[in-house]
């Protein structure tokens, strides 16, 4: 039987899944790594260890069905995309740990180009933010901070790289430094309408061209696995960043379509065509993915804490064992007992912008139990993505009439329930949830002929969960209103 294997490079765990060509899953591998918090709001990884975890988890996959590497069409990647890792081009070693997405060291310095009045010319190139989130302002403090590094980076000597990119440059035996469209447009420099890396950008961050890698379409054979470590020979044939990828598996192909992914974080994403439009509310404007290998464009509100919520309570408070076991913890209560949880530990994400909020939960009581707090956990990741729907919909005017849900958090009925309740629309889940790894598999199908076109994808969708909304409008607005009370008391929250 032949199979496209994705990859599916998350900020905790790394995954592989073999999909048939039916679209259904043949076999799942996943492993966690380890995060570091060198300093408060630091957050990076060892890329070593998520090249070895992505690597040993698509072998294990491989083997479940007995599949060997000629069994294998065509590899997909989807990756956590802002995260930056800058390495030596001569031995392909990290010069400084990964710096995560989530980590915010360089507000002070996305505060200062602010200041200086730069913040338009960059939204108008890239359709982000100024903000420590993306790519940019991680790079410059690695050259800023890495003794000689900006010395190296200046005679060619070192490489940037999204997690796509450094997985291809180590599978692909350093003959290729690539990463596609999608990626390109989280880094602050890429240019995304007129599709290249911004010479005024790159002066304006202060980092030299020859770091970069070049710039690909999302669905295009890349080059061949020359590593003997299981995978040789099988070509790798499409790129996405998760979110986009997301988008793109879920079948979003057409403007106005949307998703939502529960992930680590949350990513609300609408595809609005091919002309670039500039958000006047707060979101972002990104490069969707796409098999036609033209610019097409979504618009996203990014939520920084949304699964990650549910390890802070099994990590930080141990008040369960496992992530699965939050739902259980949640629904032994008939409510949250009046609870509000902002989950703001890295600042918060849009609509808000906010890298200076801190979490908090309030309303704590004598009779306060783990499943109130568990339950207020799960519910403060609907609110969120609440907040970024209305966003949306001041953005486009148009309503959504249901939201298509993916990802790991989005197999808790408990919470998909109280989002269609929160939000007064139908909440639908698709069989397969795992849609980031399903688009990087689509992708790299299309551009392999294991698909053969966009339209055969759309006739084999089917089996989605669709939860219907109960919650009558007055008490969807009070809790609403409760919410706003207590995101505006961690927005205006400072550290003594």
């Amino acid at each position: 039987m032949a199979y496209v294997l994705a990859l599916d490079q998350g900020t905790t765990s790394s995954r592989a899944i073999l999909f048939d060509e039916s679209g259904s899953i043949a076999a799942v591998a996943q492993h966690e790594f380890q995060q570091f918090y060198p300093q408060a709001g630091w957050v990076e990884h060892d890329p070593f260890e998520i090249l070895t975890s992505q690597v040993s988890c698509a072998v294990e996959a491989l083997g479940k069905v007995g599949a060997r590497p000629r069994d294998v069409v065509s590899i997909g990647i989807t990756n956590q995309r802002e995260t930056v890792i800058v390495w030596e081009r001569a031995t392909g070693k990290p010069i400084h740990p990964a710096i995560v997405w989530q980590d915010r060291r360089t507000a002070a310095m996305c505060s200062s180009l602010e200041q200086q009045g730069l913040g338009d010319t960059v939204s108008t190139k890239t359709g982000l933010v100024l903000d420590p989130y993306f790519s940019a302002t991680k790079i410059r403090w690695i050259l800023d901070n890495v003794t000689g590094a900006r010395e190296k980076a200046q005679r060619g000597e070192l490489a940037f790289g999204t997690v796509d990119c450094w997985l291809i440059y180590h599978l692909t035996s350093s003959m290729r430094h690539v990463t596609d469209v999608t990626n390109a447009s989280r880094t602050l420099l890429y240019n995304i309408v007129e599709g290249k890396w911004d010479s005024e950008l790159l002066r304006i961050f202060d980092i030299p061209e020859s770091m970069l890698p070049e710039v690909l379409w999302s669905s295009q054979i890349v080059g061949d696995v020359t590593t003997t470590l299981g995978l040789g020979g099988i070509s790798i044939a499409g790129i996405a960043g998760d979110q986009q990828a997301a988008l793109f598996g879920q079948l979003c192909w057409s403007p106005g379509e949307a998703k939502n992914t529960y992930g680590t974080g949350c990513f609300l994403l609408q595809n609005i065509g091919t002309k670039f439009i500039r958000s006047k509310h707060k979101l972002i404007t990104t490069v969707a993915a796409s098999a036609q290998k033209r610019l097409e464009y979504a618009l996203e509100g990014s939520i920084f804490i949304g699964g990650a919520v549910v390890q802070w309570l099994r990590d930080n408070l141990r008040l369960i064992g496992s992530s699965a076991e939050v739902e259980a913890l949640a629904a032994g209560v008939p409510d949250n007992g009046g609870i509000v949880f902002v989950p703001a530990f890295v600042g918060l994400g849009a609509p808000h912008w906010d890298p200076h909020a801190g979490g908090l939960i309030i309303g704590l009581r004598r009779d306060t139990k783990p499943g109130h707090i568990a339950r207020a956990a799960l519910e403060s990741i609907a609110f969120q993505v609440a907040d970024v729907l209305e966003a949306v919909h001041s953005e486009t005017g148009t309503p959504l009439n249901a939201l298509r849900v993916d990802g790991g958090a989005a197999v808790n009925d408990l919470m998909m329930q109280f989002q269609a309740d929160l939000l007064g629309v139908p909440v639908v889940r698709p069989r397969v949830t795992e849609t980031t790894a399903l688009g990087a598999a689509y992708l790299a199908g299309l551009a392999t002929g294991f698909w053969p076109s966009p339209k055969e994808l759309q006739a084999k969708r089917q089996g989605d969960t669709r939860f219907e909304p109960h919650m009558q409008q007055p008490e969807r607005n009070a809790l609403r209103a409760r919410w706003q009370r207590a995101v505006d008391r961690s927005k205006n929250w400072v550290e003594s």
